[in-house]
């Protein structure tokens, strides 16, 4: 069998520098040494699209990154790879464990491990199957492929391939550092009714944040922006909806001295809430996250949000980001921005706007070229 500090070593000898994904059994020894940190950042994900969405962040920000899941990740992680990873072709190595091989495993476990092969198939991601001999001949093989393809690989690992149990877990490291963590005060009298359209609150916020890179939420946020101004360092989600905030985490552990910023939305955020424990356990300093929050669903007819009944940014001040305030006028959200890029963060601006939706073109740039003008972008910044 392969020890977890065999393994970690010989990734990173491969050049794999960047790590993420959700824990399983078959690999806790690696996981265990990767958590340490010694061979390059290491993110715990809450769940499997969320670490394909560090993933890509970490690559635009000149990575080679890892994503450790088991199987039963390949369902949860789906659309990520499908509309992020494999849309705009970003390379990353999927290390997946395989529960429920040969049938024998617990019971939620055997269709899974039935399928996994074929589920990997079905998306077009190549794959092998590790064994104890054949660990540095499938690295090569792993990162010439995706150099070749511009897109993720994948090693499928078997139970009994990797030790277990001879490895023990730095729980503080794995949170990015143990500290004592003061939620930020945030005002407890309701916000003011907002008279301010999203474009205009997008207008400001592309002012105050010069040359930053943005990820930016999929939907009307990225064609607004776009119209407001067009602008290399903007990376415009097609698809991958509550994605754009694990990008940016991940950009920001990859380049943690420079600053990284979000355009969310309040739909976005809220089908991907975890992003907001995982950004407080990292606590990069130079991540700022604001979402314009409209309180509905305006891409699909204008549903009603949950936001409307939960402030989200006392969600983001329980989560432990350095400061959260919600602002309802263009005053009050330069006079945020103005605080936030004064001080280490994270910060979360949560910004109430209007339904209203302006006439604007939709991004006429192939994924292909949102990629790589965003990278480059983002490794001049």
């Amino acid at each position: 069998m392969i020890p977890g500090r065999e393994f970690a070593a010989r990734l990173r000898g491969h050049g794999f520098d960047f790590f993420t994904g959700v824990p399983c059994s078959l690999i806790e020894d690696l996981i265990a040494v990767l958590e340490r940190g010694e061979h390059g950042p290491y993110v715990t994900a809450v769940r499997e699209d969320a670490a394909v969405g560090v993933a890509a962040g970490a690559w635009f920000g000149g990575r080679r990154p890892v994503v450790l899941m088991q199987n039963s990740g390949l369902g949860t992680s789906l659309n990520a790879l499908a509309s992020l990873s494999l849309m705009y072709g970003l390379p990353a190595l999927l290390v997946v464990t395989w529960r429920g091989f040969g049938g024998k495993d617990a019971p939620e476990h055997i269709l899974t491990g039935e399928i996994t092969p074929k589920l990997l198939e079905l998306l077009g991601i190549p794959y092998r199957i590790l064994a104890a001999d054949s660990l540095d001949a499938d690295l090569a093989w792993a990162g010439e492929e995706m150099r070749r393809r511009m897109q993720p690989v994948a090693l499928i690992v078997p139970p009994k391939v990797v030790e277990t149990g001879k490895a023990h877990h730095d729980a503080a490291g794995a949170a990015g550092g143990a500290r004592a963590v003061q939620a930020p005060r945030t005002a407890d009298a309701p916000l003011a009714a907002t008279a301010m359209s999203r474009l205009t609150a997008l207008g400001i916020a592309l002012k105050s944040i010069g040359e930053a890179p943005v990820l930016h939420a999929n939907g009307y946020i990225c064609r607004e922006s776009f119209s407001v101004a067009d602008r290399p360092q903007s990376f415009y989600m097609i698809g991958s909806m509550g994605l754009a905030p694990a990008i940016a985490l991940g950009l920001s552990q990859a380049r943690p001295k420079r600053r990284t910023v979000v355009f969310d939305g309040d739909g976005n955020l809220l089908m991907n809430l975890g992003i907001l424990a995982m950004i407080g356990a990292q606590r990069p300093a130079g991540l700022l996250h604001l979402v314009f929050d409209n309180e509905v669903y305006g891409s699909t007819g204008n549903q009603a949000s949950p936001s409307r009944a939960v402030r989200l940014d006392r969600l983001a001040a329980a989560a432990g980001f350095a400061s959260a305030v919600a602002v309802t006028d263009p005053a009050g959200l330069d006079s945020a921005l103005s605080a936030a890029l004064a001080a280490p963060g994270p910060h979360f601006v949560l910004v109430k706007v209007t339904t209203e939706e302006s006439e604007v073109p939709r991004i006429p740039y192939t994924p292909a070229a949102l990629r790589d003008r965003f990278r480059a972008a983002a490794l001049e910044a």
